[in-house]
């Protein structure tokens, strides 16, 4: 029937507007907690580097210009990427999370990339980050080869005073919720990058029937990562929509649970919108085009964040 499946694209967008609307109001009112906010609290919103199409200075300059605190990205081994970054953040005058990680599938050489990746990014005279977050070990390592990088961590981080998070990422040593368990259990001072997101996808659910793994994870956690997972995957095709509504809402409780948290010790936390790319963003077959934009989504969880916390 020669229809422009461009056009078609274009005005499904067009058409869901009002639902995006809605969705912000929903989740942008103030979240009603009896807990007082005690001094010392803030709330740091992240912006990621991960799927921007741009230089680092473009990408720094927009996330400054549409409200975010800071950003977060991989660490750069690049000299000139390192200086074009330090550049950009004094300018922008914006704080920076670094995630850092080893990927080696043999244990001793993972670890020693680890370490080294740790010392680059800790030891640069520029800008000192706000915190790291780690891709710590692998699914397949035991639990001795992986409980070796939290004793680093643990040690490293009283050493520099920087925080060092481990991520609940999947291939990761804490991939799940029950894989993780036995690591927040006997390592009392393991403090963990909550992406939840990951564990619903793994579980094949809303984690409904693991609440105390959960809470226990949340009583470890002073990063977020917002993405929303469902239990078929790593991220919906977008939060705003109403069929995404029973996921968004279970992210939200969690993330309730930290905020407030936070808020009765006085303590920071730091959040990244951390919406990603194709192919962890859905898209239309044969044309390989995101069902939603990317960045306007995380600028709307930031938006959300803002008005539902603070």
């Amino acid at each position: 029937m020669g229809y422009n499946r461009r056009n078609f694209i274009e005005n499904s967008l067009v058409a869901t507007t009002a639902l995006f609307l809605t969705s912000l109001e929903i989740f942008g009112s103030p979240h009603p907690t009896s807990v007082k906010t005690a001094k010392g609290f803030a709330l740091k919103i992240m912006a990621p580097y991960w799927g921007f199409n741009g230089s680092v200075t473009d990408f720094c300059r927009k996330a400054k210009q549409d409200g975010y605190d800071g950003i977060e990205i991989l660490w750069p081994s690049d000299p000139d990427q390192q200086k074009e970054l330090f550049i950009a953040l004094k300018e922008h005058q914006l704080v920076v999370g670094f995630l850092c990680r080893g990927d080696e599938p043999a244990p001793d050489v993972h670890f020693a990339t680890f370490k080294k990746v740790l010392a680059d990014a800790t030891g640069n005279k520029h800008q000192q980050p706000l915190y790291i977050n780690v891709h710590s070990g692998k699914d397949f390592f035991t639990y001795e080869e992986n409980k070796r990088f939290i004793d680093f961590t643990v040690n490293y981080s009283k050493k520099t005073g920087i925080p060092i998070y481990h991520e609940t990422h999947r291939s990761r040593m804490l991939y799940s919720a029950p894989a993780s368990l036995r690591y927040l259990q006997e390592n009392k001072d393991l403090r963990i990058t909550l992406d939840i997101s990951h564990w619903c996808n793994v579980s094949e659910s809303l984690l409904e029937d693991q609440p105390s793994t959960v809470d226990l994870a949340i009583s470890r956690t002073d990063h977020i990562h917002s993405r929303v997972g469902h239990a078929e995957g790593p991220q919906v095709g977008d939060p705003r929509a109403p069929e995404w509504k029973a996921a968004v809402d279970a992210h939200f409780a969690w993330w309730d649970k930290v905020v407030a948290l936070k808020k009765e010790q006085g303590q920071i936390l730091t959040m990244l919108t951390e919406f990603g790319p194709p192919s962890y963003m859905p898209t239309i077959p044969f044309t390989n085009q995101p069902v939603a934009d990317q960045w306007a989504i995380n600028v709307y969880m930031m938006q959300a964040w803002k008005k539902r916390y603070l």
